[in-house]
């Protein structure tokens, strides 16, 4: 295969290795699920402006043991809790603010819906990521004065650090603070010193990144190592990273419904099986990982309409890929021979690159060995896992060419599963503007 100028360019950038805790991440926490919960959640709302009464926080049989049982069903790796979103209400019962749990009346002000999901997750054999929002709308400091609110965000984020066990990742997101200043250095002093092993997501010394939209969707070639991370959908602007090629792996987030915390007025916009099919196809398909929302209710529980949903979906996927028939791997410089022990009929195939030493394929493609039929075409990157479809075949060995001798296959899986075609995405339905209380502007 000619190597195409476009990919012999980017090649130089993607000589980054990962570190174990990377290559962890990649290969064993593929899926996790998202769990927007707070203060918005019994108002209605996506985004408040810090001023909602704490007093509404009352779930009725909050049961953390519900979500991670779930989770663990659906086939998820670890829970991402919103510890606290843009509003400032803080899920635990924090030193540093009344706006949180201890001011509201469930568990008459002694609840910690943190505490009892670390609790839930360790039971369940499932990690436990955290999300802290930067940009707080309740904390006067974070808008007149920000050596204040570098202490009090530092409170914060030690106590999460180091009251709850091990985290497996901590979600720092951009939203609203795309050109707020922060001391990142001291943010990742505390979660270097605390939670060395957790992910960092997307800020300060990022090990992840944001993919860049809300919608679940990577983008072939799906490259690991990049000079910049994209901030916020509220921005086109790209964060640098200093000296450039840094081994990031990207992160889909999506909401399983159009919206990121339960809503009451928004069943009708649960994603089909088909439309989060296709987002997997396009997120953990391309060698991304995937971070699906499945936000608890007034209840705080996970609503049974979603859960059904979850299920079915996973269901699917499990199903689909529950009988690989792999291949021996025979190379020869760019050209790769993946034989079976017999001839097989398969529709599917699951490439996965040798990556320990930095991801190098930038292009492929996939052809029967013994009658030269192409199965796949104009195919950019492999990664930790590229997932292919296409019409069945019935043979004893295929041929994979990539655009470099560098490049190394880790595994060869075929499969049958009756589906020949990866399904489309749907058209989704508006995003609900009047949840969100205005941004206040500055000068």
């Amino acid at each position: 295969m000619t190597e195409h100028p476009a990919t012999a360019a980017t090649r130089t950038t993607s000589q980054a290795r990962p570190t174990p805790a990377q290559l962890a991440y990649q290969r064993e926490r593929s899926f996790g699920i998202f769990c927007h919960f707070g203060i918005n959640t019994f108002y209605g709302k996506e985004w408040s402006d810090g001023t909602l009464d704490p007093a509404g926080f009352n779930p009725s049989a909050l049961d953390c043991r519900q979500w991670a049982s779930i989770a663990k069903e659906a086939g998820a790796s670890h829970i991402i809790l919103t510890a606290k979103h843009h509003d400032g209400f803080c899920l635990w019962p924090t030193a540093t603010t009344d706006y949180s749990v201890r001011s509201s009346p469930w568990r008459d002000g002694e609840g910690d819906v943190v505490a009892e999901l670390a609790e839930a997750c360790r039971d369940a054999g499932l990690g436990l990521g955290l999300y802290l929002s930067p940009w707080d709308r309740h904390e006067a400091s974070w808008a007149t004065d920000q050596p204040a609110y570098d202490a009090f965000y530092l409170r914060q984020l030690t106590e999460l650090c180091t009251q709850y066990g091990p985290l497996v990742e901590l979600w720092f997101d951009g939203a609203g603070s795309e050109d707020h200043p922060y001391d990142w250095d001291a943010i990742m002093t505390v979660v270097e010193t605390h939670q060395p092993e957790a992910m960092i997501f997307n800020m300060g010394r990022p090990t992840i990144r944001w993919v860049g939209n809300e919608d679940g969707l990577a983008s072939d070639p799906c490259w690991y190592t990049v000079d910049a991370t994209a901030k916020s959908i509220y921005t086109d602007q790209r964060e640098g990273l200093p000296g450039g090629g840094w081994y990031l792996p990207p992160e889909c987030d999506v909401a399983i419904r159009r919206h990121w915390f339960w809503q009451p007025d928004d069943l009708s916009t649960l994603k089909s099986v088909n439309h989060l099919l296709a987002i997997w196809y396009r997120s953990i398909g391309l060698g991304a990982n995937l971070l699906l929302n499945v936000p608890p209710d007034r209840r705080g529980l996970i609503d049974d309409h979603d859960r059904a949903r979850l299920l079915d979906f996973a269901t699917t996927v499990r199903d689909r890929f529950a009988h690989p028939i792999p291949a021996t791997i025979d190379r020869d410089g760019a050209r790769i021979t993946a034989t079976f022990a017999e001839p097989v009929t398969f529709d599917h195939l699951i490439l996965r690159e040798a990556i320990e030493d930095g991801q190098r394929i930038g292009r492929h493609r996939v052809l029967d060995a013994e009658t030269g039929r192409v199965l796949v075409e104009h195919a950019g990157t492999i990664g930790c896992r590229r997932v292919h479809a296409f019409p069945a075949v019935t043979t004893a060995a295929i041929t994979i060419e990539l655009d470099t001798e560098d490049g190394r296959l880790a595994a060869v899986d075929a499969y049958r599963t009756g589906v020949e075609r990866i399904p489309e995405l749907e058209d989704q339905p508006r995003f609900m503007n009047e949840k969100i209380d205005a941004r206040p502007t500055h000068s």
